[in-house]
């Protein structure tokens, strides 16, 4: 199948580990040149060697999300190097794990704005450097816990339940631009934002998903190089569940 993606710019946000960064390989492997940003220079060092080593191409800067100019400038640095930008994921995100009444006014606002505002910023900057082109691929990360809460995350699962709706409107008026934009779903996969809730409650986890393991960062990336190319090209205003069968009877367990 021809995905179209040989050739494109590609900007991840939180693009140093995890997701992120399986998704930077795998639209690299396509043929695209891949652009991330992150916020601890050891990780973007790594990412830039890593990218060198395989012969991508890569930009890999400091920048914080939630400072919009920084975002801006970040874009600006990729528009004067490759002339364009074609696909944007809004991948960087928190996963504070703390009941909402426990929380703080300063925990709360910087779920909100890590989480939701960073996604604000990417969309109305992507769409910016896409719709005078020829139109593009906005991605923005959600999660499980927009479509089944979680007691401990309810913060977090706000934010990410606000980003599908986010999403759909975002859809409908960018279309005239030829923008597409769509979320991601990831279920439990093994990052390092999960790596606590995993080492205390892995085995629970595992009993509710239908193939009965956890994920790995690359059963996501490829679900994102498939929403960004041509082969997706009439989904828009949706989003694509990746979490092994989560929750998608009652009693996954009974069939092992």
């Amino acid at each position: 199948m021809e995905l179209g993606l040989q050739g494109k710019v590609v900007v991840i946000t939180g693009g140093t580990s995890g997701i992120g960064k399986a998704g930077a390989l795998a639209f690299a492997e396509e043929g695209c040149r891949v652009a991330v940003c992150g916020q601890n220079p050891e990780k973007l060092a790594n990412v830039k060697r890593e990218f060198s080593q395989r012969g991508f191409e890569c930009i890999a800067e400091a920048v914080d999300v939630v400072n919009h100019n920084a975002l801006l400038r970040f874009a600006g640095d990729i528009v004067n190097q490759w002339g364009r930008i074609d696909i944007w994921v809004n991948n960087a995100g928190i996963y504070p794990n703390k009941p909402i009444i426990a929380m703080d006014e300063a925990e709360w606002d910087n779920v909100m704005n890590v989480n939701l505002k960073s996604v604000f910023f990417g969309c109305k900057i992507a769409a910016l450097h896409m719709k005078d082109r020829d139109g593009g691929v906005i991605l923005n990360a959600s999660s499980f816990t927009a479509l089944v809460p979680s007691v401990g995350s309810g913060a977090y699962g706000a934010t990410k339940a606000a980003i599908l709706n986010l999403t759909r409107t975002l859809a409908a008026e960018l279309a005239p631009s030829k923008i597409r934009v769509n979320a991601y779903i990831p279920g439990m996969i093994r990052t390092e934002m999960t790596k606590e809730v995993i080492a205390k409650k892995g085995p629970q986890l595992t009993e509710q998903i239908a193939l009965n393991r956890l994920g790995d960062p690359e059963d996501i990336a490829g679900g994102l190089v498939f929403l960004a190319s041509d082969a997706a090209r009439y989904m828009t205003g949706t989003y694509l569940e990746m979490s092994g069968g989560k929750l998608c009877v009652q009693n996954s367990r009974a069939a092992w």
